[in-house]
This record gives C-alpha cells, sequence and structure tokens, in this order.
C-alpha cells in the first residue's frame, strides 16, 4: 500500500481505534508502506484537518501521530460523554511537574531538595493521574526511582515534545521556578484539563 488515497483512510482507521499516539515507523510495518509515502500521507492529512471543518485533528506526540478533537469542540464532546470539568491541580502540583518536565529524570529527594518540602503525596498523585512516571533508577545507594513526564502531560499541556517548553530566558518572571509553574499554571487556565 503505498498510494495516498489508500494509506490516508488506512492511517485514519489505525489511529481512530488506536486511541493513543502511534508511532510513524509503527504506521510503516502496519501499512507496509516505505517511510516517504506514510510521510506524505501523514502531511496531506495534516493540511486536510488544518484547512476544513473537520472536528478532529492530527496532533504529534513525541513524534508519534494521534487524532484528537479540536479544542473548539471540546464542550460537546464532554457533554456527550457527561465528562466532569476536573479540579485545576495545585500550585505545589504545578510545581513539582515544572521540576520533572524541566529536569527530568529527577528522583523524589531531588524534587524535594529544589522545594524545600517533602513532595511525596505530590509525586504519586501526579503518579496517579498520568502525567508523571518512574522512568528507572539512580546507580545510587538504595537506587532511589526516577520520574519524567508522560505523553498525557504533553497532550494535556498542548506541546509535541519537551522541547517546546520554553526557555529560562523567555519565562515572564525572573524566578524560574515561581516562572515555570506560573506557565503551566496559565495553560491549565487556559482550559486544558489533566486526565485521571
Amino acid at each position: 500500500m503505498s498510494d495516498n488515497n489508500d494509506l490516508i483512510p488506512a492511517i485514519e482507521a489505525v489511529l481512530f481505534a488506536s486511541g493513543a499516539p502511534v508511532a510513524k515507523n509503527r504506521l510503516c510495518e502496519i501499512l507496509a508502506a516505505d517511510d516517504k509515502s506514510v510521510s506524505s500521507a501523514l502531511d496531506a492529512m495534516q493540511d486536510k484537518y488544518t484547512a476544513s471543518s473537520f472536528g478532529i485533528t492530527l496532533i504529534t506526540v513525541e513524534g508519534a501521530y494521534q487524532l484528537c478533537t479540536k479544542s473548539e469542540y471540546a464542550p460537546y464532546v464532554k457533554a456527550a460523554l457527561e465528562m466532569r470539568k476536573l479540579p485545576p491541580l495545585s500550585r505545589a502540583a504545578l510545581e513539582v511537574l515544572a521540576i520533572i518536565a524541566y529536569n527530568a529524570p529527577v528522583t523524589r529527594s531531588f524534587i524535594e531538595q529544589v522545594r524545600g518540602t517533602d513532595s511525596s503525596s505530590i509525586v504519586s498523585s501526579l503518579t496517579d493521574k498520568g502525567l508523571v512516571r518512574e522512568c528507572g533508577y539512580l546507580d545510587a545507594p538504595g537506587r532511589p526511582s526516577l520520574f519524567c513526564t508522560t505523553d498525557a502531560f504533553l497532550r494535556c499541556f498542548g506541546l509535541s515534545s519537551l522541547e517546546d517548553l520554553p526557555q529560562a530566558g523567555e519565562l515572564p518572571h525572573s524566578d524560574g521556578q515561581e516562572s515555570m509553574s506560573s506557565l503551566l499554571d496559565q495553560k491549565t487556565d487556559d482550559g486544558t484539563e489533566s486526565e485521571g
């Protein structure tokens, strides 16, 4: 399968059924198509969804692709699914997310050293929400767990990758830690909701 007319509906079907990001090389395997053909089909799909009144869009998350509802139609989807608005993340949770996003992988003790207070319950809560995950162990006595953000974190804050986070000089305040959590807080205030 290599023609866009065949690839586009096949990719749509795979992404729709998956409900999660699918890497391009995985799409190539599934569709028995070369990288160039799949890339061309994905580009055509993005153009189609961007230039039309479709209710869905094609997003990239760490180089993988996913079909999502366009933000302007989210209220209708929430009403249809009877989804209630999740409470916003606390300032402390946003601080922990910012520390992890900018420094990952990090240990819980590193987070607590930066914040100056116990953060174990916040890290556990963010893990339960699917915004943070364990990603290995530090090669040190006791082998403490390392934490990093997840694809769900990227989706919730409208990022394609962690490289989309603003650099320290681009943050609105001089206090870097305060700025990072303010930035994430602003994104949640703009209507982005965490999952879980």
